[in-house]
């Protein structure tokens, strides 16, 4: 006799984890001149520990690309000393690596408590409207994706939407339209910045 339940698995109900192969895409290398950006910021690690650098590495590609690929990770595996599972173990982890083709304009807004409290859900919800996609999507033209990511860190300055590697802090729901005018128009230039790094200058 067990003390333990009878756990029957129905197979249409049980939660299984999937995963997800990254695109082969196209063959793949490093320009010269990010290859030699490469090779500079391996200067800064011990030769015995070049994997520190894939980080780097891999938003070098994803600015050559605009994506990661199976492709350019095998390319950039060997140069690192790692395998190519482990490079994407790594870009698979973190959410700012693209696995597919996004927008010019990659549009995340924080969901975070702080961000949460001061209605970043609604903030959402109108970048849905103005651009007609949904978190996840790109726009038809390539020129808008919009996610919904966690902690941009910049808490006090909720809602944050981070565009690209640009900031735009203290978003309101009805700010919505007009910052997706202002980067079709001005492109990041019309983007508050972080505010720390702002007031420095």
């Amino acid at each position: 006799m067990s003390f333990h339940p009878l756990m029957i698995y129905d197979q249409a109900r049980f939660q299984k984890s999937e995963r997800l192969m990254v695109e082969e895409g196209p063959a793949f290398a490093l320009t010269p001149e990010r290859r030699a950006q490469l090779d500079e910021l391996l200067t800064n690690y011990p030769p015995d520990r070049k994997r520190s650098a894939v980080l780097a590495a891999l938003y070098l590609v994803q600015e050559q690309q605009g994506y990661l690929t199976a492709n350019a990770m095998r390319h950039i595996a060997p140069i690192l000393d790692l395998t190519p599972a482990e490079v994407e173990d790594v870009a698979t982890y973190y959410v700012m690596f693209y696995k597919a083709p996004v927008g010019k304009y990659v549009l995340q807004v924080c969901r975070t408590l702080s961000c949460a409290l001061n209605g970043a859900e609604r903030v959402t919800e109108e970048l849905q409207k103005v651009l007609g996609i949904a978190p996840g999507e790109t726009t038809a033209d390539g020129a808008f994706s919009l996610f919904e990511v966690e902690c941009l860190g910049a808490c006090d300055r909720a809602p944050v939407v981070g565009v690209n590697d640009h900031w735009h802090e203290c978003q309101k729901p009805e700010d919505a339209r007009a910052l997706v005018e202002g980067l079709k128009t001005n492109g990041a230039a019309g983007l508050t910045g972080c505010y720390l790094h702002v007031e420095k200058t």
